[in-house]
């Protein structure tokens, strides 16, 4: 699917969110700058959260409980290495079980094997401008 901006993308995010329900898992791919983290925002404002919403590259984790459902959002972009990333996720897949929230996981590479039963959202370029989006379902999912 196209979208033509950062507003359509955040607003996509946001319709997506009706989907999620706990201990939903979400995994999002795509170049630096593709909009993984204002699909985020979307999915955060149809979700009622009210913490303003930034990407966790350095902090590597980011937590908002003000919403309809716990988010966790992680980003392992800056992870180079496989066990530190199990570890993260292991930790944050224990903390949604047990507050029925959703994960939303990006640069999802090093992890990918351990996960199943998840979405799966692909985020790239356009050719002249915008981003084209790919969302599968986790009935869809398979290691890509």
């Amino acid at each position: 699917m196209f979208l033509e901006s950062l507003s359509s993308t955040i607003l996509l995010g946001k319709d997506f969110a009706k989907q999620l329900v706990p201990k939903s898992k979400v995994l999002l791919k795509g170049p630096i700058g593709a909009g993984k983290t204002s699909f985020v925002k979307g999915i955060a404002e149809g979700l009622m959260i009210k913490e303003n919403i930034t990407s966790p590259t350095f902090g590597l984790s980011h937590h908002y409980e003000s919403g309809t459902i716990p988010l966790i959002h992680i980003d392992l972009y800056r992870l180079t290495n496989a066990l530190s990333a199990e570890e993260l996720f292991l930790e944050e897949e224990e903390e949604i079980e047990n507050n029925q929230g959703i994960l939303i996981i990006e640069w999802p590479e090093l992890i990918m094997p351990l996960i199943n039963n998840s979405w799966l959202i692909k985020i790239d370029y356009a050719n002249e401008k915008g981003r084209e989006i790919n969302i599968y379902q986790p009935t869809d999912f398979k290691n890509f």
